[in-house]
């Protein structure tokens, strides 16, 4: 049965932009993917050339038509099957994009050794920081699952990501000339570890000075359903009234307000504003609460006498 969110999940879901499960999936079904996709050691191939074909030509992993239903995408007890079935992750995806979510596309992702690029003289390089689909201005939000079968760590080049980008829009490769950005993060983590990012985030992988290759593979879904409520089946979710502004509390206890409210390195002190408003705009239409707000950011811009 489908694990649901919390709404304190959901709540960083709306600020943040990410979720991470950390070793979520067992040893045994990453090990059954891995050999679906052709996995093999990376001293055992002398180039990426080789080594993609080798995947081609090996792996079980079905094509999927784009706008398939995702309880259909995959064959019954396969890896990816038991991986998206997985209670905690069913419950993420039911939360965030519904019962009947729909696959927009899949992606193998590998990030190869300095050896492969030195045996090709190619130079070495991380991927620019990018949000995908320039071509999506919805305020409907697309899901993108990221599994990493494998130990992820630092010398590996885990993807990069920044913490509450998600809502700011830009176009896709804009940013990709910000090299380092404050307050970024890197995956770095134990196998079978499940990230799941809004379709916004700003992310980009990184450079891997392993000797091993790192994998993560993406499943892009689509909501056919309202997303709203969806962790809540019994609608019970009540906001919280506005607080007193600029007053601190030493003893107060977090709220939901404050998850939703907090602020990331990257963002500077006034124009923070936009982004905490985004994120009020957002929790609504989570909620269904469309007057609702937090900390009085929409209501003092919707007070319109004339």
């Amino acid at each position: 049965m489908a694990k649901l969110l919390t709404t304190e999940q959901m709540a960083e879901f709306a600020s943040s932009g990410c979720l991470f499960f950390e070793e979520l999936i067992d040893k045994e079904t990453n090990k059954e993917f891995l050999d679906d996709i052709g996995h093999t050691s990376a001293d055992k191939v002398d180039s990426m050339e080789t080594y993609n074909k080798n995947i081609k030509a090996t792996s079980s992993i079905p094509r999927i038509k784009a706008g398939s239903p995702l309880k259909n995408a995959y064959p019954v007890n396969s890896p990816l099957e038991k991986i998206l079935k997985n209670e905690v992750v069913a419950g993420a995806i039911q939360s965030l994009v519904g019962s009947n979510p729909i696959v927009d596309h899949q992606a193998l992702h590998l990030t190869f050794p300095t050896k492969f690029f030195k045996g090709a003289n190619k130079r070495q390089m991380s991927q620019g920081n990018h949000q995908d689909s320039t071509i999506d201005p919805r305020s409907t939000f697309d899901i993108q699952v990221f599994y990493f079968p494998t130990e992820v760590t630092k010398e590996m080049g885990g993807t990069r990501y920044h913490p509450g980008t998600h809502l700011r829009i830009v176009n896709e490769f804009a940013i990709a000339k910000y090299q380092n950005i404050l307050g970024q993060k890197s995956i770095v983590c134990k196998p079978g570890t499940i990230g799941i990012f809004h379709n916004g985030l700003w992310h980009g992988a990184g450079v891997n000075f392993s000797d091993e290759i790192r994998y993560m593979f993406k499943v892009r879904l689509q909501p056919t359903e309202k997303q709203e409520l969806l962790w809540d089946p019994e609608k019970k979710y009540k906001p919280l009234p506005n607080r007193a502004l600029y007053w601190t509390d030493e003893n107060k206890e977090e709220t939901i307000n404050d998850i939703l409210m907090q602020s990331y390195p990257w963002q500077e002190a006034d124009t923070n504003r936009l982004d905490k408003i985004n994120v009020v705009k957002f929790w609504r239409l989570l909620t269904g609460h469309k007057k609702m707000d937090v900390d009085y950011w929409l209501t003092r811009i919707e007070n319109k006498l004339y």
